[in-house]
């Protein structure tokens, strides 16, 4: 198919990891690709045209999408990847952090795709695929908050996808395990640490480094979200990897007791 035939792609959260990996995959598969990034991208993805925006800015987001429509004159996908991590204690990040966590990784979700909507009913069709990970399934102790915000994304997408689907809008769920990305690039450390906590934090940072090292490549999201905005009739979540298809099997067929051993094993703490 030719890129006009497949229509146009909009990913947040484009310029390095899963989401370039994205754009690429998407180029590939036949689409006209625009990423974004809050700050401006001195080597893209050649095809791809890159545009600065905020997604915890209304303003922002406004302004890139006008660009979108001035250049493109419509959107057939969106892909909601853009986001942030936070590795520390849960009573460690005040309301402050936590809430700052959220508008990047929840409302900027929503901000996004409110924003494409009524470019979509208007079209007739759309599909948005949001990126959240398996932490969205299970817990994480000192992943907490960010837990919080992928169990936050899966609740509104799904929800989301129930009330679009007679509108011709599909919204799907990608959960990636770990994925060899820049490890320090997202991560946001507490802004209140607490000494009781130096020493399992610290244990946890280089276990996340580890498991960041042995993790699936970024095209294995990438493959699964070009799956998941071509498949014409999407599955309602897809996981990416064998560790995410595992980890959900685990969550789902297991039983409770069995499943919180093998969670504070995998996360070495005492059980």
């Amino acid at each position: 198919m030719t890129k006009i035939g497949m229509g146009v792609a909009l990913v947040t959260g484009a310029s390095s990891g899963i989401g370039r990996a994205t754009t690429q995959a998407l180029l590939q598969a036949g689409y006209r690709v625009f990423g974004t990034s809050r700050k401006e991208v001195v080597e893209g993805v050649d095809g791809v045209t890159m545009l600065n925006c905020d997604v915890t800015d209304d303003a922002s987001v406004q302004s890139m999408m006008a660009e979108v429509l001035h250049q493109a004159g419509r959107i057939d996908l969106l892909v909601n990847n853009a986001g942030v991590g936070l590795l520390g204690g849960a009573e460690e990040s005040s309301t402050q952090q936590a809430q700052a966590l959220f508008n990047v990784n929840v409302f900027g979700v929503i901000r996004v795709s409110n924003a494409v909507l009524p470019l979509m009913r208007q079209q007739g069709q759309g599909r948005i695929v949001n990126v959240s990970s398996i932490l969205g399934l299970i817990p994480a102790p000192f992943n907490a908050l960010y837990a919080a915000t992928k169990h936050a994304v899966e609740g509104y997408s799904e929800s989301l996808d129930h009330e679009l689907r007679t509108q011709g809008i599909r919204v799907v769920l990608i959960e990636p395990g770990v994925t060899r990305t820049s490890f320090e690039e997202n991560i946001i450390r507490p802004d209140r640490q607490i000494p009781v906590y130096d020493v399992v934090r610290d244990r946890m940072e280089q276990l996340m480094r580890k498991w960041v090292d042995a993790g699936d490549a970024p095209e294995i999201v990438a493959d699964a979200v070009v799956l998941a905005a071509t498949a014409a009739m999407p599955r309602r979540r897809y996981t990416a990897g064998k560790q995410a298809s595992q980890v959900r099997a685990l969550r789902r067929f297991l039983p409770e007791s069995v499943v919180d051993r093998s969670l504070r094993k995998f996360n070495e703490l005492p059980v």
